[in-house]
């Protein structure tokens, strides 16, 4: 039996059992992964533990990676899925409940959010 590192474990928490709810949005933003030159991608999805957002070229699970929303520092986060086109990440942190309401609200009223 191996022993599984805690961030073994939070991957496979995340995989399984979200922790937050996720938004469904649309808000343009930067990534870069670690090694990598950043590019500008599209947040799909947003919570208080992470991300969605596209990315076309395949990024490994676990790397390192920053998320840089509009008017805001770069958020750390670890790649912990890529499928499609698409790259879920988990914040090496959680975002603070205000700031993600505040994200989201702005974006929202700019008519980004699919149905609005």
């Amino acid at each position: 039996m191996t022993t599984k590192s805690p961030q073994d474990i939070y991957e496979l928490a995340a995989q399984e059992d979200r922790s937050a709810i996720r938004q469904r949005i649309s808000i343009p933003a930067g990534f870069r992964a670690s090694g990598t030159k950043g590019f500008q991608t599209a947040v799909r999805d947003l919570s208080l533990s992470g991300f969605s957002a596209t990315a076309i070229s395949r990024i490994p699970p676990r790397t390192m990676c920053w998320l840089t929303l509009p008017e805001m520092e770069a958020l750390p986060a670890r790649v912990i899925w890529w499928e499609d086109g698409l790259v879920g990440c988990a914040f090496e942190q959680l975002l603070n409940p205000t700031v993600l309401e505040t994200v989201l609200a702005r974006w929202r009223s700019q008519g980004s959010a699919p149905g609005s």
